[in-house]
């Protein structure tokens, strides 16, 4: 019975870091695209997150007072809304923050993307109060794997939401990158900008597009979260966006694969770390994972190293 009841625990702990890492590994990917193509990082984009989460918290208390009960439609409802007004503040802060500062020294648009991400953590929280928000349970229910006795292993309904949708968004990302003109387009602009501009490459566009895609992914975990957890805050955003940082740090930065490879990891560590040690301590862990991959390996897991110019 022991032995079971510790294997149950491993592949329990084992399904909630997967569900975890599922979300820091969407929102790392807007980090590693902005990064692959101008080779900044946009830290404003864990802000984009948590406003997400709180377009998500407010749509469906709009949709629940207005008798729509049905979960599949609202569901479609808030990702469809939520990613709208997300893809909107991205393009903004690329506009606003990034662009005007494009070719300075490379600090400038550092303090700028620090300075808009203070900026709209005191947006939210001016406009919608410092309290946490709440949201009642919207997806409920699950599946039992496997039971012995009084231990049940079990995957509620939105973990596989969470996983599934992931799996899908990742696919259709990855065609996206591969198979489409912007992808094509992206790509070039990651190599050599100004050479992408020559051969007729709209870059100002691209690269507002790679904002725009990002945002919208922010979005979807934000709706993801706001499910899962149930409360918001406006500091949310922070926490999750430096956890999401690591995440595309430990997988190299640049590299879509690797953003959700290194999500995935970030979300295994502190699922077996708050089970077997302490959950207090779980932040600990995952920056302490960054300190290592930047000491170790600079380049992360499936990054390649920069190759400088002359």
């Amino acid at each position: 019975m022991g032995f079971t009841l510790a294997v149950g625990t491993f592949l329990q702990h084992l399904i909630n870091g997967l569900t975890l890492g599922a979300i820091y590994g969407l929102i790392a990917i807007g980090y590693t695209m902005v990064y692959g193509i101008i080779r900044m990082i946009n830290f404003a984009h864990g802000e984009i997150y948590m406003i997400g989460a709180f377009i998500a918290v407010t749509t469906f208390t709009l949709l629940l007072g207005a008798g729509v009960t049905s979960v599949p439609l609202a569901l479609v409802i808030v990702l469809a809304i939520s990613c709208t007004f997300t893809a909107a503040y991205g393009w903004t802060i690329e506009r606003v923050a990034y662009r005007p500062l494009r070719t300075a020294p490379k600090l400038a648009p550092f303090i700028s993307a620090i300075g808009m991400s203070i900026l709209l953590q005191n947006f939210v929280m001016l406009t919608q109060g410092a309290r946490s928000k709440s949201l009642p349970p919207v997806m409920t229910g699950g599946v039992t794997l496997w039971r012995d006795g009084d231990f049940s292993l079990g995957l509620t309904n939105i973990q596989l939401f969470i996983i599934l949708l992931t799996v899908a968004l990742m696919a259709g990302f990855t065609l996206v990158i591969n198979r489409t003109a912007l992808g094509r387009a992206q790509r070039a602009c990651e190599q050599d900008r100004t050479m992408a501009a020559l051969l007729g490459i709209n870059v100002d566009r691209t690269i507002s597009l790679t904002f725009v895609l990002g945002a919208g992914l922010a979005a979807v975990a934000g709706v993801m979260v706001t499910l899962y957890y149930g409360v918001i805050d406006f500091y949310i955003g922070f926490l999750a966006g430096m956890k999401a940082f690591t995440a595309a740090v430990l997988g190299g930065i640049g590299s879509l694969p690797g953003a959700m490879l290194g999500g995935l990891l970030i979300g295994l560590i502190e699922a077996f770390f708050s089970g077997y040690v302490s959950s207090a301590y779980k932040d600990v862990a995952a920056f302490s994972i960054l300190i290592l991959v930047l000491v170790v390996r600079p380049s992360g897991l499936l990054g390649r190293p920069d190759i400088e110019k002359v």
